[in-house]
């Protein structure tokens, strides 16, 4: 079977997989242990942990006769860096608006002194 590459924002865009995701976070689990915790079917969430895994974020293993799913640490380096780089150019944004806001304060209160 072909796997196909979804981006990992997009795949817990879904508030099912992210909350099978959240669900990982907090310890590996098999499909049936998640279906018990949420409103959806077996079938449902493996189809969402399917996504999940070609988006990269979550990993599986074989024990016995399950599959037992975890998050997959690589996957979230990606999403830190992209999570990184974005705070990285609001705070550079941010930074400009409020010295241009600064200066332009200044440059008011220059000529309000005026006479």
């Amino acid at each position: 079977m072909i796997a196909y590459e979804v981006d990992p924002w997009t795949a817990l865009g879904d508030g099912t997989r992210r909350a099978i995701f959240e669900r990982l976070v907090e310890r590996p689990s098999a499909v049936g242990e998640l279906a018990l915790l949420l409103p959806v079917s077996r079938p449902a969430v493996s189809q969402h942990l399917r996504v999940l895994k070609n988006a990269g974020l979550v990993v599986d293993r074989a024990e016995g006769t399950r599959r037992v799913y975890a998050v997959n640490q690589e996957g979230l380096k990606v999403l830190r860096a992209d999570l990184d780089r974005f705070w990285t150019h609001a705070l550079a944004a941010f930074k400009a608006a409020a010295e241009k806001t600064t200066k332009d304060d200044q440059d008011k209160r220059r000529e309000m002194k005026r006479p």
